[in-house]
């Protein structure tokens, strides 16, 4: 499981840094339920500052494997965003919390 999470994260940060290029949005999926999947709206209009909108896709969970989800995320046209669970950052600062989550997972071992 740790190195499926691990994976996971780096793809995020793949995504997020991805961003830094011009902008644009990158969904990340954090939450895979049957019926539906939780995501991240990561939000970049000028490649340094970033609004996180958390929210739900209709998007079934059993379709996606959490380490591979990227041919999943442009699926993501239904997201609906769950009210007050937003915040805006820095992309530094959003990267290195990423990067601490997998530093963090690293230390727990195999």
């Amino acid at each position: 499981m740790g190195a499926r999470l691990a994976h996971l994260l780096e793809q995020w940060a793949a995504q997020v840094e991805g961003l830094r290029r011009g902008g644009g949005t990158a969904y990340l999926p954090y939450d895979f339920s049957d019926q539906c999947t939780a995501w991240l709206r990561v939000s970049s209009r000028d490649g340094e500052t970033v609004e996180v909108q958390a929210g739900w896709s209709l998007i079934e969970a059993w379709g996606i494997e959490p380490s591979n989800y990227l041919a999943t995320a442009p699926e993501v046209t239904d997201f609906d965003p769950i009210t007050g669970a937003r915040i805006s950052c820095s992309l530094d600062d959003l990267t290195a919390c990423i990067s601490a989550n997998g530093i963090a997972l690293e230390a727990t071992g195999p």
